[in-house]
């Protein structure tokens, strides 16, 4: 059992409703859903269905429309961050619940502020009943508003707001002022806004609890002003000053900067009640400065100095209650990847420091590998974030710390890389990466995901990249993935002509060198994968010079297919295969898969065309070459059926023939008895082997390894 446990029932009801919506709705005459039966859903079921509905990306205006039911689906909660809604559908499907929080963040689809506002204040019960409400990342469109009984709808109009989020948005100074009359506002965010004066916060000093103000570009205010304004926010408990020290020139924030001096180095009656103070990314710190402050705050157990130079401090060592944001230790790192998960700026910075941090790790670091996902999936497009954190997750899946990961965490790592794979398929460095962290047998063999998508994003990365390194691990890769995709897979995989040409390229190149490497043989194994059982694929392989390739380097089963075995019947080719063979300087993968050919189309007399000679030679030189050969550890090859293995155990079949099959199903049920046993019985292949056993004419050799198979079969069964 995975670590982590498996999902909650409810989570698995409400993903299975999520994408049953078409089958479980109806449509309205301007084609918004409306479930066809809907009982009365629990309420916190109502939330969690509108949040999953919004994570999963189905959640639009078309979806949006089952919420237009309020007396069987009671929201309260209500998540729709960055999904495509317009003003209309919000109107209809979310404005008339009695909503006491909505997270309205980055929304697409022409939503505005404006838009928000009104709706919101159309609704009495909202009014008041409405505590938190977040809109980062949308537009005002205040012009828009219209009078409202001769009163201007606005911010005012929420009397119950406690919580505001209005970063990333084009606020100014005069919604601001309307926004500070709330009477019970208590959070305050406008990061990253226009305001330009800070004036009206004295509005609200008596109830603002907390104020995040990073990033304030258009922020003109003495220090002086400012250090005054904030001075007089009595009930202020938190205060976020921080900066982005990547963006900003020195000249810029010079007036901010000089503020947090004064605030860290002058009178300990300002603010003497805070407990969180982030002044991340700015600069002329001292660690004078930092000392003063602490010290003359007991209660402080938050400070960010993330990108100052002010984290290595002696004296923040010994405060045991206080966290820290820097880049001096591995806790002050992580705290900055739990707190800034939102903020590029800062996420780059810690996970630079991070990975100097685990370079050389040699535990399992789960708690740590989450946080770099995180930051992956808050930022999916920034380029500089997914190449550091890739190269975190590489030191955080090594080969001596993957198997201690929980299954399910692992597996949200490859879909992470996939993705990653797939938003940035041209630079060469985060492909590297990706490829570097799949090139794991536990990851490939035991973690689940999509092995499909993997395999077409890892072809492409072969066709986009000439780098020999990066072209190995792509081959060595596919070579895996093939033989774990379903038949279905395989076949719509295998049909792709450009998939085909790329996997003998790499051929091509390395028999036109005369080398034989690692990427050689990768590509060889997934051509096997392929083609095995394919005859489209198979076709493919022949029509793009396969075989004249395959004379030097020679590793295929298309030799399976019967209705292509006259196309192998040629002297040279056969003699080479041969060649392979019997050469013991020859690895055993080669050797067996040129095995596989001569066994196949010797099985088939009345197909043969060429002379008595070569069949008896392949015949007797096909016994005496397998029995040298030593088994193999690492998983080579893998079947998705033995169907074409039952003509070859036919007891009138030559004994090379039957050696090699036997010795092939061997081989894969002692890597995989599991697997293979059930197959085995299910395809009838235990009593082909059993006949073959009990047949007098069978050689020793024979029987015995059908025996052990036998063995392995009865031993898994009473498991």
């Amino acid at each position: 059992m995975d670590a982590e446990g498996p999902q909650a029932l409810s989570d698995l009801c409400l993903a299975q409703v999520c994408c049953s919506l078409d089958a479980l709705c109806s449509r309205r005459a301007d084609g918004s859903m409306c479930l066809s039966r809907a009982p009365l859903f629990p309420q916190e079921m109502v939330d969690q269905l509108l949040c999953n509905m919004a994570t999963k990306g189905i959640l639009n205006d078309t979806t949006i429309g089952i919420f237009r039911n309020c007396k069987e689906l009671r929201l309260r909660r209500a998540s729709i961050t960055c999904c495509p809604v317009s003003a209309e559908a919000f109107l209809l499907a979310l404005c008339p619940h009695r909503l006491q929080e909505l997270d309205a963040s980055w929304v697409s689809g022409g939503l505005t502020v404006a838009n928000i506002v009104s709706g919101l204040a159309s609704n009495p019960e909202c009014r008041s009943s409405l505590q938190r409400l977040s809109l980062s990342g949308l537009r005002l469109g205040w012009e828009s508003l219209e009078e409202d009984g001769g009163t201007r709808v606005g911010f005012s109009s929420l009397q119950g707001l406690r919580i505001l989020n209005l970063a990333n948005t084009d606020l100014t100074d005069a919604v601001l002022e309307d926004v500070c009359s709330l009477p019970q506002l208590e959070t305050l965010d406008i990061s990253c806004s226009a305001v330009s004066e800070l004036t009206a916060l004295l509005d609200c000093r008596n109830t603002l609890r907390s104020l995040i103000a990073h990033r304030l570009q258009q922020l003109d205010m003495s220090p002086a002003r400012l250090l005054f304004v904030l001075s007089q926010l009595h009930a202020l408990r938190h205060l976020d000053f921080s900066d982005d020290h990547i963006t900003v020139e020195d000249s810029d924030e010079r007036d901010g900067d000089e503020t947090v001096r004064q605030l860290l180095e002058g009178s300990p009656q300002v603010l003497p009640s805070l407990v969180s103070l982030d002044i991340s990314g700015r600069k002329r710190i001292t660690e004078t400065g930092v000392r003063a402050f602490v010290e003359a705050r007991s209660g402080l157990v938050f400070l960010g100095l993330l990108a100052t130079s002010a984290s290595s401090c002696d004296f923040l060592s010994s405060q045991k209650n206080l966290k820290v944001t820097g880049e001096t230790n591995e806790n002050q790192v992580c705290e900055a990847l739990r707190r800034y998960r939102d903020r590029e700026c800062f996420i780059l910075e810690a996970l630079a420091h991070l990975y100097n941090l685990i370079a050389d790790t040699d535990k399992a670091r789960p708690d740590i590998l989450k946080l770099v996902l995180r930051g992956m999936q808050s930022h999916p497009t920034s380029l500089h974030i997914h190449l550091v954190a890739t190269t975190c997750v590489l030191s955080l899946t090594s080969r001596d710390v993957v198997e201690a990961m929980p299954v399910s965490l692992l597996s949200s790592t490859v879909t992470q890389l996939l993705y990653t794979m797939k938003t940035f398929p041209s630079h060469q460095q985060v492909q590297r990466n990706c490829l570097l962290a799949l090139c794991s047998d536990y990851i490939l063999q035991d973690v689940p995901f999509d092995k499909y998508l993997a395999a077409t994003l890892v072809i492409n990365c072969l066709s986009s990249h000439e780098d020999p390194t990066l072209q190995r691990m792509a081959v060595a890769v596919i070579s895996i993935l093939v033989a774990k995709l379903s038949t279905k897979e395989t076949a719509l995989l295998s049909k792709d002509l450009f998939i085909m040409k790329q996997l003998l390229a790499i051929v091509q190149q390395k028999a036109m060198v005369g080398v034989v490497d690692a990427t050689l043989k990768f590509a060889l194994s997934a051509l096997w994968n392929l083609t095995d059982e394919m005859p489209t694929a198979a076709r493919n392989f022949i029509e793009c010079q396969g075989l004249e390739l395959y004379e030097e380097v020679l590793e295929n089963n298309i030799a399976e297919v019967e209705e292509l075995q006259a196309d192998l019947q040629e002297e040279d080719l056969l003699e080479h295969i041969l060649s392979l063979l019997q050469d013991s300087e020859m690895e055993v993968g080669v050797r067996y898969f040129a095995g596989g050919i001569l066994a196949q189309l010797a099985s088939r007399p009345e197909a043969w065309t060429l002379g008595d000679e070569l069949h008896s030679t392949i015949l007797k030189q096909l016994h005496a070459s397998i029995m040298t050969w030593t088994p193999l550890e690492r998983e080579m090859v893998s079947y998705r059926s033995f169907h074409p293995f039952c003509r070859l155990l036919q007891a009138c079949q030559p004994t090379g023939v039957q050696l090699w099959a036997v010795w092939a199903i061997h081989l894969v049920c002692s890597q995989n008895t599991s697997h293979y046993s059930s197959m085995l019985e299910e395809e009838g292949v235990t009593e082909l082997l059993k006949a073959l056993v009990a047949h007098p004419d069978t050689h020793s050799d024979i029987k015995g390894l059908s025996d052990s198979i036998l063995r392995m079969v009865e031993q898994q069964q009473s498991h």
